[in-house]
């Protein structure tokens, strides 16, 4: 993508709205919009970026045995009427009614009409176990948005829906969702730390919240440092299970199981939740499969959220510096940012340009700054919007044939000729 024709309005002042590093950097990179409070639309940039964690995200739980699907934004009151949350759920959900008169709200999440879908068509007990999920916009009306993406008013999240049998099968398909999920955060550039949360009247150790460690958490969190050095080969239920990870208001230190020279504190953001709550909705809404006996069952349910809109904020909370974002590689909206520092020069132009042509050919996602502004202009610009790898195409390439290469994240820098930097990213 040629940067002298891509839309990227980047600010260069900090916006008085924005509190948090995510926000100001989102909008200071031309990522989002705001179009009303609470309420933004995702430009080019940041669309690529939430693109990418959305591609993960699926692709981890079709991994697992997963099934995609899509439901409405828009939702009969009658199906909440039916679990009995319509008139519990309180303001944050926007009711209206559509033009036949009839009550409509727009879905905060969807365990009632997944429900509706699996009575509907699931009869036997032959048909379980099912996991479905979808990936789509929701709305809640918080009374105060704040934050951005962070804390929005309409998001794009994940959510997941599980029917099994019994509980022994609802919690090995909770199992393998927890290990998903730190697979996935992982793929991401993260160290996902899972912290029990409140499982409400059923009890039991099946909710759990996924932590990512950054200065502006809006929780303080304590876990064992073992998390900080999982291989991906131990990112098991057994194994992470087992390790220590509690919540300010559920940390005792009196009564805490590990040492003190283990225990790491931190600020966490969460980006993920998982949740068993057997029948509550199955029952509620007369969901039953025939056993293998004749026997009237009521399959066991549970919940699994990721917030992918917001994991977009949550990245850059844990990524950046006095200059900008740094993106982790699998989730940056461009591999290579491409700088002609000397735009005008023909010799280097057709220089440049044969490289953006050679880069995107090999299939490399490439940013090309073209355009003809100042070189300390374009160097705080790739800054900004952190691009792992930057190409620098200045004198020493009209004088040597070389080009220097800056590691985003390290600043790290080093000259070396066009050819030796395309072997070297061939070799990887």
């Amino acid at each position: 993508m040629r940067l002298s024709q891509y839309f990227l309005p980047t600010l260069k002042e900090i916006p008085a709205e924005a509190q948090i590093a995510s926000h100001r950097l989102m909008l200071r990179a031309g990522m989002i919009n705001q179009t009303t409070a609470g309420i933004y639309s995702w430009l080019p940039l940041g669309l690529r970026v939430l693109q990418k964690i959305e591609k993960i995200v699926a692709e981890e739980q079709d991994r697992i045995g997963c099934h995609r699907v899509l439901m409405p934004t828009l939702q009969p009151a009658s199906l909440w009427q039916e679990s009995g949350r319509y008139d519990d759920y309180g303001k944050e959900m926007l009711r209206i009614k559509d033009r036949h008169d009839r009550d409509m709200l727009y879905g905060p999440t969807n365990e009632e009409v997944i429900t509706d879908i699996v009575r509907q068509y699931v009869k036997s007990y032959r048909q379980l176990p099912q996991t479905l999920y979808q990936i789509g916009w929701k709305f809640r009306d918080e009374i105060r948005p704040r934050f951005g993406v962070m804390r929005g008013r309409e998001f794009f999240m994940k959510d997941g829906y599980s029917f099994d049998l019994t509980y022994e099968a609802a919690k090995e398909t909770y199992k393998r969702i927890y290990e998903s999920y730190l697979l996935t955060f992982r793929r991401m550039g993260l160290t996902a730390i899972p912290v029990q949360a409140d499982s409400g009247a059923i009890g039991g150790d099946l909710s759990h919240e996924f932590q990512i460690v950054a200065p502006t958490g809006e929780s303080t969190i304590y876990y064992d440092a073992a998390y900080d050095s999982l291989t991906k080969e131990e990112m098991t239920w057994d194994r992470v299970h087992g390790l220590y990870a509690a919540a300010d208001e559920k940390h005792d230190p009196a009564k805490c199981p590990i040492s003190e020279d283990r225990i790491r504190t931190a600020r966490g953001i969460e980006i993920g939740h998982i949740f068993y709550f057997g029948t509550k909705y199955s029952k509620a809404m007369n969901l039953t499969v025939t056993g293998p006996n004749g026997e009237s069952i009521i399959p066991e349910m549970g919940s699994y959220g990721i917030g992918v809109s917001r994991l977009v904020g949550a990245i850059i909370e844990a990524n950046h510096d006095d200059n900008g974002i740094i993106w982790p590689d699998p989730v940056a909206p461009f591999q290579i940012g491409l700088i002609n520092a000397k735009s005008g020069d023909p010799k280097l132009d057709a220089i440049a340009n044969d490289l953006y042509q050679t880069l995107t050919k090999q299939g490399f996602e490439v940013l090309y700054d073209d355009r003809d502004e100042r070189p300390g202009v374009k160097f705080s610009n790739m800054d900004l919007i952190g691009i792992p790898t930057q190409i620098i195409m200045g004198n020493r390439t009209l004088e040597q044939g070389t080009v220097e290469i800056k590691n985003r994240r390290t600043g790290e820098r080093t000259d070396m000729s066009i050819e030796a930097w395309l072997n070297k990213m061939a070799s990887k």
